[in-house]
């Protein structure tokens, strides 16, 4: 059986992001896996190492764009990409902040999530690059609900095929039956009850300073977290790194490393790859199907 193609886009090219690809496009794990294609900027482009850009970011958000087409047309088999600079793109202006809102509008589609994946931890993000202010606005019982039904339904591709999704509470201790805050009940449980209602074992809301530790004690399979920090401190703890960043619910597979531009390394020949090589590695498994993965 051949291997997968699996793209590699080298994110804002004023980062890390080319030193990386080419790392992991070399690695052993990465060659013994999939065929790896490098997906890199135009030759020729003025962009300094860590210099923010409009020019990388539109550089940047060119390769994107010729990846999802390779990838919708079947040229390629999943994408795995090195990081971007959101303010890159607001200067290149680019209205999305980001890889995961940026494929979902290349790939039409309105329900997407990013899930963060390790040996260790999964958790996967009801709401992502929003001001703290505006995460309880933001958090709706719909939007919720969307987030745990799109987790349950591609945790098999993960090899779960009925995973126990435990959801944190958005407030301290949940919300201690509204005596700390009311947005777990109105909003949290409801959503939590609604899926369970569907068939999914979904759970909570839970206290998010335990749920966490519980999940990767084996209680719960995976954990909906209502906001970026409150999901992404605890895999970054845990996991820095080795976990990968799954956008879920795109037509497509793209992974994506679990960290940033790194513009003050930027140039150097020192940035670690070790994220880059899980990620293809994790786009080349989910493309060859569940049993691959786990």
């Amino acid at each position: 059986m051949s291997l997968p193609r699996v793209a590699l886009t080298v994110g804002d090219p004023a980062g890390i992001g080319p030193e990386i690809v080419t790392k992991a496009a070399q690695h052993p794990r990465v060659r013994a896996v999939c065929e790896p294609i490098i997906f890199d900027v135009s030759p020729g482009l003025s962009i300094q190492h860590g210099v923010l850009s409009a020019e990388a970011g539109r550089a940047a958000y060119d390769v994107i764009v010729k990846a999802v087409g390779a990838a919708r047309a079947g040229d390629i088999d999943a994408i795995a990409t090195a990081p971007v600079n959101k303010l890159a793109f607001a200067q290149a202006g680019l209205p999305w902040k980001g890889h995961t809102d940026l494929l979902a509008h290349l790939c039409g589609v309105e329900r997407v999530a990013m899930m963060f994946y390790s040996a260790k931890l999964l958790v996967v993000l009801a709401t992502v690059h929003v001001p703290i202010a505006q995460v309880p606005s933001l958090l709706t019982e719909e939007r919720l609900f969307d987030t745990i039904s799109l987790t349950a339904a591609w945790m098999p591709r993960f090899g779960i095929p009925a995973a126990r999704i435990a959801v944190a509470g958005l407030n301290p201790h949940a919300g201690e039956a509204g005596l700390i805050g009311d947005e777990d009940e109105l909003v949290v449980r409801p959503a939590v009850t609604r899926a369970r209602g569907r068939g999914i074992d979904a759970t909570g809301p839970w206290p998010a300073d335990t749920v966490f530790t519980r999940a990767m004690r084996g209680e719960f399979d995976v954990v909906v977290a209502c906001y970026h920090d409150q999901g992404l401190i605890p895999i970054k703890v845990v996991a820095f790194g080795q976990a990968v960043n799954v956008t879920i619910g795109l037509p497509i597979i793209r992974t994506s490393v679990d960290h940033g531009t790194a513009f003050d390394i930027a140039g150097r020949g020192v940035a670690d790859a070790g994220s880059m090589v899980e990620a293809v590695v994790l786009a080349a498994h989910l493309a060859r199907g569940p049993r691959s993965v786990l």
